[in-house]
């Protein structure tokens, strides 16, 4: 991989591993579509909103991954049954409670987490900041997210306890 001097068959395991995050996050963009259109309840707006936002910032995330792929001269998965097979997520049900899809998107969150620390590794081994660069704010990004949807689920008497 002359123009970018990086190892290409080091590279080659970065691809497997952005194309399994690449259909972890189609699974998710569609969970999230189904959540946004089937959430009911006291909770309809906030998360009605809050489903749509996810579900856009995970469409560009899916544009990126892919061309981050391509970038590194490979081809992604493009086929939702390659996403089907490949991805670490399951698709969801419609009818289940709020508490029920946010509970769904916290485990899937770890999944994605675990997923990219794994690009993470092993884009380091073959010196690949590019894609370290990039899911490294993927990383933060969802880390953020998880923790206000945890909070969201959280009972006031679950205080978080000052560090003393």
């Amino acid at each position: 991989m002359n123009y970018l001097g990086l190892d290409t068959k080091k590279t080659k395991k970065t691809v497997e591993e952005l194309n399994i995050l690449l259909a972890d996050y189609h699974l998710y963009y569609q969970k999230l579509r189904n959540f946004h259109w089937n959430v009911i309840g006291k909770n309809f707006f906030d998360l009605h909103e809050k489903f749509e936002e996810l579900y856009d910032d995970a469409k560009l995330k899916v544009d990126e991954i892919a061309e981050r792929i391509l970038t590194l001269r490979y081809q992604p998965t493009s086929n939702l049954s390659d996403y089907l097979k490949d991805s670490n997520l399951d698709e969801s049900p419609s009818d289940i409670s709020d508490s029920k899809m946010i509970e769904l998107l916290l485990k899937d969150h770890g999944l994605i987490l675990k997923q990219m620390r794994k690009v993470v590794e092993v884009a380091d081994e073959s010196n690949d900041e590019g894609t370290i660069d990039l899911i490294g704010a993927y990383i933060r990004e969802l880390e953020k997210t998880s923790w206000m949807l945890d909070a969201w689920k959280m009972k006031t008497s679950d205080q978080l306890k000052p560090v003393k």
